[in-house]
């Protein structure tokens, strides 16, 4: 049997993966954990730490030798989350920092109409009331989807044409880790999220759920595709993973 790793899945929730304990290389690692209907053994790394699901009739062992054959990697991984600590909080108040297409934005809330506008690395927000964050807050997420959706797009049917299909439905989702997800329908969703990535980035996931257009699982047909769309997805990956941890919640 063979193994998944996945780094880019929303992690399932708390009540639904009861909590093991494994020794890797000689460190005590907790790691949530669930069966399910599938082929492979997937294990997550996630804000929550490891997640590990395997099929319904996978023997223990099997389990077991999976994570100690990953256990390098689980391990670095796991290390490269604390390191980056957890992700800040977006009040929605002037001077806070928020990340949009890889650059630094200042936010600066006034009492106006509303509106949002962006003014070199400055983002003005305008209230009638710029002392309800909640308001400031909802505003703000809806530029921002707006602003994703207007430049995952153009990607999409970019790529989608690269292998000679039409542009595929697109809708944005509000996933903190599943960057993307294409569905057998052949419908894709994108997070609104990679909005705060560098385009080089989320135009990596973009490749990725397209290549999935074709291929609809994680061949190596499916990787030999996606390195002919984007030959540096493996340094892409890498990015996301480690700039994923500090991307604020709103």
């Amino acid at each position: 049997m063979s193994g998944q790793l996945a780094l880019f899945d929303e992690p399932p929730p708390a009540d639904a993966a009861p909590t093991r304990h494994a020794l890797l290389e000689g460190r005590a690692v907790a790691f949530g954990f669930e069966r399910r209907h599938r082929r492979t053994i997937g294990i997550k790394i996630s804000e929550r730490g490891l997640s590990v699901a395997a099929p319904l009739r996978a023997p223990w062992r099997e389990i077991e030798g999976f994570l100690h054959e990953k256990a390098r990697w689980i391990l670095k991984k796991l290390d490269q989350r604390a390191a980056a600590g957890q992700p800040r909080i977006l009040f929605g108040e002037s001077g806070e920092i928020l990340p949009l297409h890889g650059q630094e934005l200042v936010l600066t809330v006034v009492q106006a109409k509303r509106a949002v506008n962006l003014v070199g690395t400055d983002l003005h927000i305008s209230v009638p009331e710029p002392h309800r964050r909640g308001v400031v807050r909802a505003l703000l997420l809806d530029w921002l989807k707006s602003r994703a959706l207007e430049a995952l797009t153009p990607r999409l049917a970019h790529y989608a044409a690269r292998i000679s299909l039409p542009t595929p439905p697109l809708k944005l989702s509000n996933a903190r880790t599943q960057w993307g997800v294409c569905l057998s329908s052949g419908r894709i969703r994108l997070s609104w999220r990679l909005v705060h990535l560098a385009p080089e980035l989320a135009d990596y996931v973009v490749a990725h759920e397209v290549a999935h257009l074709v291929e609809l699982n994680h061949s190596q047909r499916f990787w030999a595709l996606v390195e002919w769309l984007y030959p540096h997805w493996r340094e892409a990956r890498e990015r996301i993973e480690r700039q994923a941890a500090t991307l604020p919640r709103i």
